[in-house]
């Protein structure tokens, strides 16, 4: 990675963060084409870092690396979005159990913060406004994140984030909002966790992942 600093972080680390967001939002779609040229003027870096970064994602599962034509979005598809959501379900589920167990009054505070960022963003998408999505869903993410916070491990809390972020991606390529009955099982998660009631809250994100999976592929955008 490039060495020159931005405040805190490299000009690399700046265009990997861009990059990687510009993937799991959807702005780069699947199967496009990453052409280093194009590339490291849109993000102000050079041809080799960019190898770097692509390779980083590569390995992130985000980009497809296609030998000498170079790198592309990774593709999307209906089994890979299920082994996707099983996978966070297992991670969440488990994570979950162990944050309710050793969560305090900072981390109540935390999980009820998470929540009135959602709720609202999910009251103005039910009222018809969609021009924050990506505003949502970071929402979304930091509710989810703020449940499993308490859990004691850094690396199950990274693990879970990459896997979240490749879901993410599936519900934004699909646009993937299902309204009230997701804002539902947000509340009964938010209730679960504050009442420590883990065994709830796990067959509630089962439901709320399945659902998730289902409303995405009845878009038919992704097969």
């Amino acid at each position: 990675m490039a060495t020159t600093q931005t405040g805190s972080e490299t000009i690399g680390e700046n265009a990997y963060r861009r990059i990687r967001t510009d993937i799991i939002f959807g702005r780069a779609a699947p199967g496009q084409k990453l052409r280093l040229e194009r590339l490291k003027d849109e993000y102000g870096v050079s041809v080799s870092t960019l190898r770097e970064i692509l390779n980083r994602l590569s390995s992130e599962g985000l980009v497809s690396a296609e030998g000498q034509r170079g790198f592309e979005v990774a593709p999307v598809s209906a089994a890979n979005l299920q082994e996707i959501a099983a996978l966070r379900m297992l991670l969440e589920g488990h994570a979950m159990e162990q944050s309710f167990a050793a969560g305090d009054m900072d981390w109540e505070g935390r999980v009820v913060s998470a929540h009135h960022k959602l709720a609202s963003m999910e009251r103005r998408m039910n009222d018809g406004d969609r021009s924050e999505t990506e505003l949502w869903k970071r929402y979304d993410w930091e509710f989810h994140q703020a449940l499993i916070s308490a859990c004691g491990s850094q690396v199950l809390m990274d693990t879970h984030a990459a896997v979240f972020d490749k879901y993410l991606r599936y519900q934004m390529i699909a646009l993937s909002f299902r309204g009230d009955i997701a804002a539902r099982e947000h509340q009964t998660l938010l209730n679960c966790a504050l009442a420590r009631d883990a065994a709830t809250a796990k067959a509630t994100l089962e439901r709320h992942v399945t659902g998730g999976v289902e409303h995405a592929l009845a878009t038919g955008s992704i097969r």
